[in-house]
């Protein structure tokens, strides 16, 4: 079993940056693709940004240049830095894990974190 504990939301102005990070005590930490999703109230859960176990990342189209996600497997940690958030960034942002190479689908993804609330005011 992966769990998974996300920190680092908040409330900030638009504009502003936050770091959210997720921690693991997986051994195999190494091994596993890993994801931030996030839901807005009343839409889907969307993918924002992937890593792979190689480095390979990916990035949601609407956050390219303002977000960047990151793996350190020394310390079994994720992040997502998130600069000049916009309103329509607030979300609740979840990590998740799974261990089948680098997918985009939530589906797939077998592993959440209870998720950590980002609000961006105008």
């Amino acid at each position: 079993q992966v769990q998974l504990v996300e920190s680092g939301g908040g409330s900030v102005q638009a504009g502003g940056s936050l770091t959210l990070s997720c921690a693991t005590s997986y051994s195999r930490f190494s091994s596993l693709c890993m994801g931030w999703f996030r839901r807005a109230p009343g839409k889907e859960r969307e993918l924002v940004a992937a890593v792979d176990s190689d480095g390979t990342t990916t990035t949601v189209d609407s956050v390219k240049g303002r977000f960047s996600i990151s793996k350190d497997n020394a310390r079994n940690t994720l992040t997502l830095q998130m600069n000049d958030l916009k309103p329509e960034d607030t979300a609740m942002y979840y990590c998740a894990a799974q261990g089948q190479g680098l997918v985009l689908s939530a589906t797939s993804y077998k592993f959440w974190g209870q998720g950590t609330q980002v609000t961006v005011s105008s």
